[in-house]
């Protein structure tokens, strides 16, 4: 398990997860992108390292929240501005498998609050909402939450 928030260079981290995967199945590493999948798991739950991707945590939601039960986004409580997310697993995949992209948020992952130029990577997080409701949110990700 990996705390993305600590490392100096997340990107680089996040590309050493799609070189192990382009290696072990034979793929073009320029066909590949990062997949995020939210567990409903906690930092000590996790005992075992997974077979493929990495679990990462450490990271904040600003503009909503994780729905742990149903596995989604949605609106965030009062007076809870950065809530922290359960542990992720962040794999490789294909562009093509993973285009398939309804009922999915882009969200954008920065290492600050400050946004702009601290961009990490996109992470596709479930939602039953459209999209643009998280977009005119300005639902993000967080590595760093000043609480």
């Amino acid at each position: 398990m990996t705390w993305l928030s600590g490392l100096f260079n997340p990107q680089a981290f996040l590309t050493a997860v799609m070189q192990v995967a382009a290696r072990k199945n034979e793929w073009p590493l320029d066909k590949l992108t990062t997949v995020v999948d939210v567990t409903k798991k906690g930092i000590e739950e996790i005992t075992a390292a997974t077979r493929e991707g990495a679990y990462i945590h450490g990271l904040f939601l600003d503009g909503a929240r994780w729905d742990l039960s149903a596995g989604v986004l949605d609106d965030a409580q009062m007076k809870e501005l950065y809530p922290p997310m359960p542990v992720i697993l962040v794999k490789a995949a294909t562009q093509d498998k993973a285009a398939d992209s309804r009922d999915i948020y882009q969200c954008p992952v920065y290492q600050t609050q400050v946004r702009g130029p601290t961009f990490v990577f996109a992470a596709g997080l479930r939602t039953k909402a459209s999209p643009a409701k998280w977009c005119l949110a300005g639902c993000a990700l967080l590595m760093e939450a000043q609480l």
